[in-house]
């Protein structure tokens, strides 16, 4: 049998015009199933392009056409029609997907190592309580004007790529030239290359990273507790410890 696969969502199925079109309907993204002499020559393994259907049967928008990484066709409110729009709309998802990764991370790592008892550090949502070298508002306005500049210079590169690569201070510092939103360089110790799967799998990981801060951040202020916490809690008793008797009780 003779395999077709995409990248989102994954389909598998004969090759069969009326079970394409049953499935895809006549969407010009799904790709024409080549002749038996080209399919030997591809060891019948057949690319069908499905991107752009993150709900079936839905028809994406024209300007999602499937290129951009993690472009399911998802856009109800038609934010990403505009292409100026939609440079900005790419880069802020993965930044703040970047942000929200290190954020969730930033909540569960010290829950857990604090649980084991290999380190005393407050739950995330106490961690302003605490003492530091600056008053909070003091902090606030250093931050303010750190990302100020950092989110400016981003805007300059996503404007016109290339023109913030030399430091403006340090002139003998600069990055090689790049594709906006993957520097290297410095920024990518471990070396690894932006393939298409590796923006797809950042992108993923994003997107969940940006739900579960969501969801640890209503699960807090619903029930006053950490992530951690809630979990231990709903293990020891799951019949009983769920969302339901949150809500209810």
């Amino acid at each position: 049998m003779a395999s077709i696969t995409a990248r989102a969502p994954v389909v598998a199925l004969r090759p069969s015009t009326s079970l394409n079109s049953a499935f895809f309907g006549h969407s010009s993204r799904v790709g024409h199933l080549p002749s038996s002499s080209s399919s030997s020559s591809t060891k019948r393994s057949l690319r069908v392009e499905a991107k752009g259907e993150w709900l079936p049967g839905l028809t994406s928008p024209a300007y999602l056409d499937g290129k951009l990484p993690g472009d399911n066709g998802f856009d109800p409110l038609g934010l990403a029609e505009d292409p100026e729009n939609l440079r900005w709309f790419v880069q802020a998802e993965l930044v703040n997907g970047r942000w929200a990764m290190l954020g969730v991370a930033g909540m569960l790592v010290p829950e857990l190592l604090t649980k084991i008892g290999l380190i005393d550090a407050p739950e995330w949502y106490d961690a302003g309580k605490g003492t530091y070298f600056a008053s909070s508002s003091t902090l606030f306005v250093i931050e303010f004007i750190l990302f100020h500049y950092v989110e400016i210079r981003r805007w300059q590169d996503i404007k016109n790529p290339g023109c913030v690569n030399q430091d403006p201070i340090f002139k003998s510092y600069s990055l090689p030239p790049h594709e906006c939103g993957y520097p290297g360089s410095v920024f990518n110790p471990l070396n690894f290359a932006p393939t298409l799967e590796a923006k797809e799998k950042e992108l993923a990981n994003g997107r969940l990273a940006m739900l579960a801060f969501l969801g640890f951040s209503v699960q807090h202020s619903v029930t006053g507790k950490g992530p951690l916490e809630n979990l231990f809690q709903h293990l020891s008793d799951p019949w009983h410890n769920t969302i339901i008797q949150t809500f209810s009780g």
